[in-house]
Parts: C-alpha cells; structure tokens; sequence
C-alpha cells in the first residue's frame, strides 16, 4: 500500500496572517531559467527544479521570522518559477514541495519541511536538530512527521551579485610551477596573534597581511581550501560537544559557508569571499576549492530533508533499484548523488561555471571523484560527468584535481582519470612513507614516484604534473605526528579510537609521541626535512599540508574531522622556526632550478636536442658510484640510492630551451651510516653540497664544501645529500 497521503490530511497549520503574502508582493511568471534566486532593481526572479512536485511554494521570511508563502505556479521543463516584486538583496527564503510521499518508492515530498535553494548564493544559519527536520517520524519509516522545520532551518538569502573586481586577474600559475598548500580557512588564522580577533577563523583572516606574508615567504603558489561550501554540523557531533570542522557534509554548492565570514551572513560572506580572492591573487596566490559534489549532508534513508531530498529525492540521488526506498552509498556518508541524471550534471556545473566566473576561483579538487565517474556502478573515465567537464571551456581551462578513490567496490583509481584531470597521488605518499620509514624492497617503488609516476600517467599521455604529490593531508597525521606516532590517537572523537586509518605508513622513531630523548628528537627533525626535501625534488606538483611548516600537531589524531578548537587551529605561539626556514629554503631552491619541475617525462636513452651518446636526462647509481642494475632494485636490503639528474637540454612545455645545473642525490634511509661514491665519467665533474638532511642547519653546515668526482662522501643514517655539479669555471682553482 502506498504511502501516500491526501494535501488534506498533510496540510501544515500556520497563522491565517502569515500565509497571507503582503500586497507589495506582486508575482508574474518571471523566467524558468538560470536557476536561482536573481534579482534586479524591482525584484527578484525565483526558479527552482522539480520533477516530481505537484505544488511548489515560495517561502518568504522577514527579520522576525514570519513566513509568507507563494504559491510558484508556473512551470517550464520542471522548472517551477516565479518574478516576485518589491523583494531584493538579504531576503531569506526557502521552498515546500506537495507531491507524493512515499519511501518505498523512493518518493519523498513532504510539504511540512522548508527546503534550502541547491541554487542559494547565501545561506544564514544552521540545522537545529530534531524530529522536525526529518520527513518521517523516527522508527516508522513509513509515516511522515509533519511537525514544521522552519523553524530549525537556515534561509536561503538572495545576493546582489555586483562585486568590483578592480584589475584582478588569475594568476595562471604553471601546473610544473604549482606549489600547492592545502589549508583551513578558519585553523590558519584562528590563533594568529597579528590578525584582529574579529576577523580570526574567516574569509578576510584569511586574507590578512600578516597571513599572507607568511604564504608569501613560503613560497607556495596556491592554497587549497577544505571545503567553503556551506555544510551543516553533524547531529551526533553536536551531541558529543564536537562540531564539523573539515566541512564535507555540503548543503549549498553555491553558498560560501556563514561561519567564515566577519562581516556577516545575509549575503555578506559572498563580498567577504570575493574580497579574499581578490587579496590573494594580488599577492600572485590561487585560490582552489576542495569541493565535495559526490554527497550531500541529508545522509541516508533515516537522515533528515534539508533541500535536494524533498525537492526531487529519485532525481539527485542514486537510490537502489530493489529497494528505491535506500541509497547507494559510495561515499561513506549514506548517500551518493546520481551522475547519470542530467539535473544533477547541470547544477554541478553550474556550480563550477559560478565559482570561476562570478567568484574568480582559479581551480577545484574534487572529494571521492571516483564516485563522480561512475556509471551503472562500475568508474569509467568515458562517463558522463568526464564528457562535460571536457566540452566546457570554462571549467576545462582551470586547475583540476581528483583524489581518485571513493568508498566503493573499484574506487581505488589512482593513475584512471582522463586529461585534463591531475590527482591526488595516494601511491606517492605511501610509497615515500614506505622508503623512509625503512620497508624493504622499495627503491623501485620510489624510483617511479620520484620521478613523476610515468607508469601511472605516461601512457595516458598525461605529463608529470598529472601527479599531485604529497605526504601529507588533512586527512591522516601531521607531518610531526608522522614521524611521532606509530597508532592513531583519536580517543577525543567519541568512537571509541575506531575512526580513522589504521595502517598509516608512520613511524614513531623509538618512543610514541612526546618525547625528551635528544636522540629522537635529532632524529625526528631529520626524518621531516627528509620526507619534505623528497616531496619538493620530486617531479609532479607538490602539496604540503599547512603548518606542517610549523611543525604543527594533531597529538596522534589523525582524523581531526570533528576538532573545530586548538587541536586543528595553528599554534603560531609554538611555530617550529627551524622547520619554518627549512621549509622556505627547500622552496626556494625547487623554484630556481627547472631540472626539478620538468614539464615532459624523462626519456630512455638520448634527450632530444642532443646526438651525445654520453648524455642522459637521468642516472640511477648505486652507493658505490655504479650504474643501477636490474636487480639492484629489488634487493631486500637495499635502502639507499643515488640519482644524476641532468639540467641541459631541458625543455619547457613549447619545446624551447631551459638549460638548468645539474645535481646529485644520495638517499640513505638505513639506520647505519653509508660512504656513497661520487660519479666519474661523463658524470663526472667537481659537485658542491646544496643540503644535508643530517645537520642541523642543513643548508649551511657544507656550504662551499667542493667534492670532485669519485670521491667518497659520508651520509648518516636517516639523510639525504643534494650536491650541484659546478660549472669548470666556478670550481676552487685550488680544487682542479
């Protein structure tokens, strides 16, 4: 029997002077399209998609929180839409949609709950949660709960969308040039000392003085931002005296979320928004987006009716064919939207076109974006959500990156995704992880991630900078807690320490956490300089994660989702100066030298441009200065290397000339010190060391020190040497 009810028996009794709309509100027809609220100087046009509603009403609230309700009576391709009068700029607003109410035909409309605008540009408020928000009553899933949600709403606002720009531009930094830096708009200036508490934890903290300086002298290129979309705090968080931090429960794709914005939420946080955009490209930074489009925050089938659910629930979300009444879930989050409809395609990308152009975001990573290339179930690069994104000459024209695995059977697709698309190189942090935490058999495994992963992109005909590296991210340890824990720590969520990874690839260096050994901490410090001196001399686009710079802490916790307080926050009372200027240097140097931001793959044999037999792009040697053989690679324990990376006949993405120096690295991650042997031969040649992991200023502990070729040099356990071949002219006459 259907679930089904008659208008009748479902109608929502509201005071007779609150459903009356007030005479300056007079309505027309108004226009079907662009979704949305949009206004002009008399007005506002609403239009909204449902395929399945057989009322939709416009839901108007003043300052006090009255309702007035308009029935939207006009209909064009799903489409219900109206032109309202007298209403602009701050007004609040949201829908109710009277249609079929039945679960187990995956069919969910229920008038009784106010529905938030996909479309919204602003949103004002939080979820209060509570039977209310919930189309059903709980523990019968069968019968609706028509108690109002209006009240335990946030609004949808119209927006002015006038923004003066001034002479911005992007700044269109190369991919091979990108250093990105994945960060928190509210953790990396909510303790700031120099950033006014006003403005700590918001869009213009963000776009401080004081914490651009810092982005500056770092030297990185773009910030990506966990999510800005506006996302609800999780009910059971709540609960447990915790909050959403990360922010991937997202219920307003067009919507910058309220709490990050200082100068308030009735459409205030778009200017907010637009004036850090701005503040940052002016400081030459993109601004990317980590946007989570593969779910949204109404959960599964028991979760609550916040916005797409009761507006057209088949029509945004995959529902399982056996039973419409529950949901697909490759997210891990209850719910997953449907790719293959062509109204969840269309406001993907209208979302997208909003964000580059009315926004002037410069790219976008995308959350569990193997969900988003699914088909029947199966990912396939040849979907429709990939077909989109590559005719639209917009979206394809800005910085796109996958993390290229969802929760699903098949989701692990590393190496899968189409051009233009880069990815989040899962294999390149565990792989590197792997070498310097002392696995065995690993120098091949990191002789193909330091290189770029070409078995992962080259046949792809995808460059290196297909390869976003990392070895770190939000999701997982610190770079501190990396090298300080060997378990998870994440007793302070509430789950009891389930949560969170559990193989996580770290080492502890002989103690777990905090330690006052001098021995463990020396080497502590060494392993972070060694896993971020791999990370930035690796072909590919690196990311580090923000503070780790800092020497920032989570203290074990490395699934710090729900930790919206000093555990996540920037301690930038305690930042680590040492690292701080390690981390600058290493920077600096990555981008004065184009031989370690190659645009085109190494090549086996002869580089282009050159008839010298005796030239390679790069060599592989042993500790004793002999080329790499077949089985060198893969003795059990080997655990140190050496590579020639040559800096003539590079070749920028035109095919023109960039001559560069040539270097030398040796890796040692045993625990015992190694004697490597400098090159001879054509490789040969009087080198000067760049770094030495092992010191505590490892810029300047050997600077000027002159080795010629053949000559032995020591590395201590758990180190890296980089040495520069000088030029004949440049060597010590004292050393020819």
């Amino acid at each position: 029997m259907s679930g089904r009810r008659s208008e009748e028996t479902c109608a929502i009794q509201l005071p007779t002077a609150d459903r009356d709309p007030p005479t300056r509100l007079l309505t027309r027809a108004g226009e079907p399209y662009p979704l949305g609220a949009h206004s002009d100087k008399e007005g506002t046009n609403f239009s909204v998609f449902s395929r399945v509603a057989e009322r939709v009403e416009l839901c108007l609230f003043d300052e006090s929180g009255r309702e007035q309700r308009l029935d939207l009576s006009q209909t064009h391709g799903h489409s219900w839409h109206g032109y309202v009068s007298g209403v602009g700029p701050g007004q609040r607003y949201g829908y109710r949609v009277h249609g079929p109410f039945d679960p187990a035909a995956g069919l969910r409309c229920n008038p009784a709950k106010l529905l938030l605008d996909p479309y919204a540009r602003a949103i004002d408020g939080h979820v209060r949660w509570g039977d209310a928000v919930h189309a059903h009553v709980r523990g019968h899933p069968f019968r609706r709960q028509d108690s109002d949600s209006a009240p335990d709403m946030p609004r949808s606002v119209v927006v002015d969308g006038a923004f003066d720009w001034g002479d911005d531009s992007p700044p269109r930094v190369p991919e091979a040039d990108a250093i990105i830096y994945e960060t928190h708009v509210k953790g990396i200036s909510a303790r700031h000392p120099d950033v006014p508490a006003a403005l700590q934890g918001t869009y213009a903290g963000l776009a401080h003085p004081a914490v651009v300086e810092h982005l500056r002298s770092l030297g990185v290129t773009s910030l990506e931002l966990l999510p800005i979309h506006h996302f609800a705090h999780d009910g059971f968080l709540l609960e447990r005296g915790l909050r959403q931090y990360w922010g991937y429960i997202s219920i307003g794709y067009f919507a910058p979320h309220g709490e990050y914005a200082a100068s308030g939420t009735a459409g205030q946080q778009v200017d907010e928004f637009k004036t850090m955009v701005r503040t940052l490209h002016a400081a030459g930074l993109e601004v990317i987006l980590d946007v989570v489009y593969n779910h949204t925050g109404e959960g599964n089938h028991r979760g609550p009716m916040l916005s797409m659910r009761g507006l057209d629930n088949q029509a945004y979300y995959r529902v399982r064919p056996d039973s419409p009444r529950h949901y697909i879930d490759y997210t891990g989050t209850g719910n997953s939207l449907d790719m293959r409809e062509p109204y969840v395609l269309q406001l993907i990308m209208d979302s997208l076109r909003y964000w580059i152009s009315e926004m002037h975001v410069d790219g976008f990573r995308f959350d569990l974006a193997s969900a988003l290339g699914r088909e029947a179930h199966a990912f396939d690069r040849g979907s429709a959500f990939f077909d989109v994104i590559q005719q639209d000459p917009l979206v394809r024209s800005v910085k796109l990156i996958a993390e290229p695995w969802d929760t699903g059977d098949g989701g692990y697709q590393v190496g899968n995704f189409p051009a233009p698309w880069a990815e989040w190189n899962g294999r390149y942090r565990d792989d590197v992880r792997d070498l310097w935490r002392g696995q065995p058999d690993m120098l091949h495994d990191f002789g193909r991630r330091f290189t770029g992963s070409a078995d992962l992109y080259a046949d792809e005909e995808r460059p290196p900078t297909a390869s976003i590296n990392l070895v770190t991210a939000h999701d997982g340890f610190t770079l501190l807690d990396l090298v300080s824990y060997d378990r998870k720590h994440n007793h302070a969520n509430g789950d009891g320490n389930r949560d969170g990874e559990t193989h996580n690839r770290s080492w502890n260096c002989g103690v777990e956490g905090p330690s006052a050994d001098p021995d463990v901490l020396a080497l502590r410090r060494r392993q972070r300089r060694n896993l971020l001196a791999t990370l930035l001399l690796s072909q590919g686009v690196p990311m580090l994660l923000g503070g780790d710079e800092m020497g920032r802490t989570q203290l074990g916790n490395n699934n710090a989702y729900c930790h919206d307080s000093e555990l996540s926050w920037y301690d930038w009372q305690a930042l680590d100066e040492d690292m701080l200027e390690f981390t600058r240097r290493l920077i600096a140097l990555r981008m004065a030298h184009p031989v370690f931001r190659r645009s085109r793959w190494y090549r086996v044999g002869v580089p282009e441009g050159t008839d010298n037999q005796d030239v390679r792009d790069i060599e592989w040697c042993r500790p004793d200065g002999r080329r790499m053989a077949d089985t060198d690679w893969h003795t059990e324990e080997a655990g140190a290397i050496a590579v020639y990376l040559s800096g003539e006949h590079l070749l920028d993405p035109q095919a023109q000339p960039v001559p560069d120096d040539s270097f030398y690295l040796a890796l040692n991650a045993r625990p015992e010190a190694m004697t490597f042997r400098l090159p001879d031969g054509w490789l040969g040649g009087a080198w000067t060391c760049v770094l030495d992991t092992a010191a505590e200023r490892p810029f300047d502990s050997r600077a000027g020190e002159v080795c010629q070729a053949s000559q032995r040099i020591p590395l201590a356990p758990h180190s890296l040497v980089l040495a520069r071949r000088l030029a004949p002219a440049a060597v010590p006459t004292s050393t020819r």
